[in-house]
């Protein structure tokens, strides 16, 4: 199992990230928020969840909505899923917009996300005048009808 070093930084009184179920794939995180943030109807917000990670060499994180919160409220995130690369140190922030015809109130400990860690690779990048050709082409955005 990969391990990651994680800090609070304003969030001492609530919960780290934890996975809610034994199947679950990303860990909740938790809105830090000092007051409760009320974000209007196609509103966004920039949420802080107190916390900074030193993500392993190889890995990211990736930042992604609750899908209860989008069905119950039409709350989801922008830039999503969003990269938490393994050089970085500062504290993760979500970018949260409400796309429900209601305002939401958010409040200190609500899960407001969840993150999921994955392997990635750098690759090197190789100029050339001609690529391979393949059955698909350039054919892109629908184009197979679906």
């Amino acid at each position: 199992m990969v391990k990651v070093e994680i800090k609070r930084l304003h969030a001492g009184d609530l919960p780290l990230p934890q996975y809610m179920t034994s199947g679950a794939s990303g860990v909740d995180l938790f809105a830090a928020c000092d007051e409760d943030i009320t974000i209007p109807s196609l509103g966004r917000v920039l949420v802080p969840t107190g916390l900074a990670v030193a993500i392993p060499a190889g890995y990211e994180a990736q930042i992604r909505p609750r899908s209860g919160l989008a069905l119950k409220h039409g709350l989801t995130l922008l830039n999503t899923p969003g990269t938490i690369d393994a050089d970085y140190r500062g504290e993760i922030k979500v970018i949260v917009i409400n796309l429900g015809d209601k305002e939401y109130i958010l409040k200190r400990g609500e899960r407001i996300a969840q993150m999921v860690f994955a392997r990635v690779e750098q690759v090197e990048l190789i100029e050339v005048e001609e690529l391979d050709d393949t059955v698909r082409g350039a054919g892109g955005f629908g184009h197979t009808g679906v």
